[in-house]
């Protein structure tokens, strides 16, 4: 198991109910923290963290599905910025 925190920003933070989450994950990989989120979070909760225009970033890069995790790692989920 691979210990993680995860951040939740903005409207995602509101949609949860909280900003910070500590999780362990298996595999380390942003499918795994899925999987893991998806058994932690409501429903609810979860449908609005796993939409398609939320970014995600590990220790603030923005990263793809395939970007491999590491203990200790800051993984924050980020609703798409509008602006207008």
């Amino acid at each position: 198991m691979t210990a993680l925190t995860v951040r939740f920003f903005a409207s995602l933070r509101e949609a949860v109910g909280f900003g910070d989450l500590n999780i362990e994950v298996d595999p380390p990989t942003l499918a795994g923290l899925r999987s893991a989120l998806a058994t932690t979070l409501t429903p609810e909760q979860f449908r609005a963290i796993d939409m398609a225009d939320v970014r995600i970033a590990v220790n603030q890069a923005i990263v793809q599905d395939e970007t491999p995790l590491r203990a200790g790692d800051e993984v924050a989920f980020l609703p798409r910025v509008t602006g207008g």
